[in-house]
């Protein structure tokens, strides 16, 4: 392992792999990326893999409409060894009260102003989409044709692999232990292999994000909160888009395997860094989605599984250096949609540590919420 690098990424899921990719592509040497498991052993390899651009605000959309350009030309940006599995079979949204279709409403016009193609449906528009949708109460909803699905394994080994070929070292099952600091100044990182030399550390470690800032001595409004998810065996495709409701509290996919992938955000769950899966999330789940999409009641489940959700008091990200430890990034927070804009924040995170303009209105940085400066992202399960 190298003593001495240039930027040290702690973090191996999607976001710190597009990090280390960007930044060598743009010419940076002596990058050492730090996971203390396996690529995707946090928050990317228990998500519910959806890509998404119908968002609430300005700055989600633009960074998931680029994010998608990128998902939808990464095979051979990446010369991956296997297809990303890329579909984008849609997401359709659900509303229930005619509050919440106002608020579709409301984005969509955003939305359609940022050239995302999203449009409003109605109850019956909806079952066309999905024939077996229950509509029952259901008001209206919104659809995005170009929203879809992407395998979060296989774009983090893209990203990686890509990292690797430009230099970039993955250090796998070393974990980062201290940031080591002079002058208020980064000069190094501690692990379990070792020292590490460095003036730049990003902060990508998802769920533990916290954990690592307090070795930087930085304090953050941030939490992790456990999400469940769960997958059925494969069958013939009967479902294109994602099927999702806020108010309702539900996401259910079909992968391009023909697996089912599903989940909700339980609102009783406390804050903290739990992965366990539980019984009572099974039965819930069970009584979701069979309400909501009665064939699927005839499914066996094969897998199930938690994943953290790192949550920022807007539901927004912070993607910027620091300003009290100038060399210390944050690429934290994504309050549970990292995966889909991974793309677009590894090429923000490395034009702000090459110096280079970002590029659009960030306004993501740590000190916005000492500022009262915050913007809540309404569109989140």
């Amino acid at each position: 392992m190298k003593n001495r690098a240039s930027v040290v990424i702690i973090g191996g899921g999607v976001v710190g792999c597009s990090i280390a990719y960007n930044l060598a592509r743009k010419g940076v040497r002596d990058i050492v990326l730090l996971e203390k498991h396996f690529l995707c052993y946090g928050s990317t390899g228990r998500c519910g893999a959806g890509v998404r651009q119908q968002w609430g605000t300005e700055r989600n959309c633009i960074l998931a409409r680029e994010s998608m350009k990128i998902f939808e030309n990464m095979n051979e940006e990446l010369a991956t060894r296997r297809d990303i599995e890329l579909k984008q079979g849609g997401y359709l949204l659900l509303a229930y009260s005619e509050k919440e279709l106002e608020l579709f409403r409301k984005n969509i016009r955003l939305q359609n102003r940022l050239d995302i193609p999203s449009k409003e449906v109605t109850p019956l528009e909806a079952k066309e989409i999905v024939p077996y949708l229950n509509t029952e109460r259901l008001v209206g909803g919104a659809f995005c044709p170009t929203d879809g699905h992407a395998n979060p394994f296989l774009v983090t080994q893209a990203y990686a692999d890509a990292a690797r070929r430009l230099g970039v070292e993955i250090e796998l099952y070393t974990e980062a232990t201290g940031i080591r600091k002079k002058s208020n100044r980064i000069v190094g990182v501690e692990t379990s292999r070792g020292f590490i030399e460095t003036e730049k550390v990003v902060n990508a470690a998802g769920g533990y994000s916290v954990l690592v800032s307090k070795m930087a001595g930085v304090e953050m409004p941030v939490y992790s909160e456990r999400h469940q998810i769960l997958a059925t065996e494969p069958v013939e495709k009967i479902q294109g888009p994602m099927v999702m409701s806020f108010s309702y509290n539900i996401y259910c996919q079909q992968t391009p395997q023909g697996n089912f992938l599903m989940g909700y955000g339980d609102p009783e769950e406390p804050k903290g860094i739990n992965t366990r899966s539980t019984w009572q999330f099974l039965e819930t789940m069970a009584e979701k989605v069979t309400w909501l999409l009665p064939p699927l009641r005839h499914l066996r489940v094969v897998r199930q599984w938690a994943g953290l959700y790192n949550i920022t008091p807007d539901k927004q990200p912070i993607i910027c250096e620091v300003e009290q430890l100038p060399g210390f990034y944050l690429a934290i927070g994504f309050s549970g949609h990292g995966f889909m804009i991974a793309p677009m924040v590894g090429i923000l995170i490395s034009r702000i540590i090459t110096g280079e303009p970002v590029g659009m209105e960030l306004k993501l940085d740590l000190e916005r919420f000492e500022r009262g400066e915050l913007t809540p992202e309404p569109a989140v399960v």
